[in-house]
């Protein structure tokens, strides 16, 4: 097949400056603009979660710049030949999703509400709890949720304390937060009613970005407007054969733009969840599902799949009759590096380009499980409650303190620590468990346990932001899966009886930065 000639996007195609120098602009500005992108993407996160949405051009990106960048040349192979192609693809992927959706009780709430403003409620929580966290783990959460606060005015009226109560486990805790003052906010300051378009639900409500937005006002309105989340950009990328780095601006420009041009104006909330549900069980990172592909004779990877498996067989060579992208004015700015060649063994998971994501930062940190076995009522643990804002803003946690990893005066800091908090306490009796390695986003903690159990049974006296739970409180407590960690290494160890092990006499070895303020 000839390849056809190469041109500019209807959105590029208004700008008059020179192809070559704009060309260099381009390239540099991408360059610079990915650096600061908020979210990166990654092709092997969990199918079931809404990975990393594709970001928007930055807040403070001058139109000027923004044109540049979408000056470079795309070429047709990239794209949709014309409407047929799009209606096809449409109802391909309507079809299976019909037959195949799974039973989810976030989509049973949306279509079974009348109401707008519950229905929109329902799809909100949804999507912000799905977002880095897969559905199996989300399913009991939101039942939770939503019969704890079946409308926006219960949440609103919830404490922050409730809301971490309920969320602890589920990680990234800052979306519970931003979820409830997005609540109030309606309910405060909008009427109670909740935004009907896209651009609306992002400009007004806190922590709505542009991927949830889009759904939102899809799924609960009926806006006829596209949204790119993880599994979209998996689906996008090997339709139409992107391998490029999703996460750059330029390539989020396009994944956008396709999404835009895809989704059915008739059923665009259903279009756009099945697009999702593609990707999170056919179109998976990892050992795809290519013959289950409702759209599989549109995909761009599966043609290319099988030209590499032509080629492959020398009697067939001469007569390929497979499109190709072909760009007439250096290199295609979808399509792979030169320096990233085609791996045979990965077929159309070549697609998408796997985002080099930075390693964890690691930190140190010596912690206490205090007790007082003796208690009225039963044994009782100290927690404290950490900053409004940071890592695990308002969480309950055992105290703590930043350590060096070399551990030199780690006792001595985390004794002082502890007094600070509950007066005077035996130092003899403070024995090293051993430790708990925690990852977080974008922190590897390292907690050197430690525990002390006190002997007597007076009341210890304990400063404001501090407080005495059960064991049975502490389980149902707004504390993070880290400090849950943390107590089952000191249930198992049972400090107030066993004797100081050697591990807890060596220093650590491992290098380790030092924790920055407030995390």
């Amino acid at each position: 097949m000839t390849p056809r000639v190469p041109r500019l996007s209807s959105l590029w195609a208004i700008m008059k400056k020179p192809q070559a120098a704009v060309g260099r602009r381009c390239r540099k500005q991408a360059s610079s603009l990915a650096g600061r992108e908020k979210h990166a993407l990654s092709s092997n996160q969990a199918p079931d979660a809404r990975a990393g949405t594709i970001p928007e051009f930055p807040a403070g990106l001058a139109k000027g710049q923004e044109k540049v960048v979408l000056q470079a040349p795309v070429s047709p192979y990239h794209l949709f030949r014309d409407t047929a192609e799009i209606t096809v693809f449409r109802e391909s992927l309507l079809s299976w999703y019909d037959q195949e959706k799974r039973d989810l009780p976030w989509r049973r709430q949306a279509e079974g509400e009348v109401d707008l403003d519950r229905r929109a409620y329902a799809v909100w929580v949804s999507e912000v709890m799905l977002q880095q966290t897969q559905v199996a783990t989300v399913i009991n959460y939101y039942t939770r949720w939503m019969q704890k606060w079946p409308t926006l005015q219960d949440l609103a009226s919830a404490s922050l304390e409730e809301v971490n109560q309920l969320w602890a486990g589920l990680g990234y805790y800052s979306r519970g937060r931003r979820l409830q003052e997005g609540a109030r906010k309606v309910v405060e300051e909008l009427g109670g009613h909740v935004p009907h378009t896209a651009e609306t639900l992002q400009r007004l409500l806190p922590g709505v970005g542009r991927y949830t937005a889009g759904a939102i006002a899809s799924i609960a309105f009926g806006q006829a407007t596209g949204v790119v989340d993880g599994n979209v950009v998996r689906v996008l990328c090997r339709v139409r054969a992107i391998g490029a780095d999703p996460s750059s601006t330029l390539v989020s420009q396009q994944l956008w733009s396709l999404a835009q041009q895809l989704v059915d104006p008739a059923r665009p909330g259903d279009f756009n969840q099945a697009a999702m549900e593609l990707g999170a069980t056919v179109c998976t990172p990892q050992r795809p599902l290519c013959s289950q592909c409702p759209v599989q004779s549109l995909c761009r990877a599966r043609q290319k799949v099988e030209r590499e498996q032509l080629l492959a067989s020398q009697s067939l060579l001469g007569r390929l009759d497979v499109e190709e992208c072909a760009p007439n004015i250096g290199q295609c700015q979808l399509c792979a590096p030169p320096t990233e060649p085609w791996d045979q063994t990965l077929g159309v998971a070549n697609f998408p380009r796997k985002v080099s994501r930075r390693p964890p930062r690691e930190e140190c940190s010596a912690i206490c499980v205090l007790e007082q076995p003796r208690a009225l009522g039963g044994a009782q643990v100290l927690l404290v409650q950490r900053p409004n804002s940071g890592l695990l803003a308002g969480l309950w946690e055992f105290p703590s303190v930043t350590v060096e990893p070399s551990g030199q005066c780690q006792r001595k800091a985390l004794l002082q620590e502890l007094q600070s908090w509950a007066g005077p306490l035996p130092a003899t009796r403070l024995q090293h468990l051993g430790q708990v390695v925690h990852t977080f986003s974008h922190i590897k903690l390292t907690y050197q346990v430690y525990g002390l159990a006190l002997e007597r049974q007076t009341p210890v006296t304990t400063q404001s932001g501090a407080r005495w739970l059960t064991r049975e409180e502490f389980h149902t407590a707004a504390v993070s899966t880290a400090m849950k960690k943390v107590f089952r290494m000191y249930e198992g160890q049972q400090p107030g009886t066993c004797k100081r092990s050697k591990r807890s006499q060596v220093p650590i070895s491992a290098s380790r930065k030092k924790p920055s303020p407030g995390q």
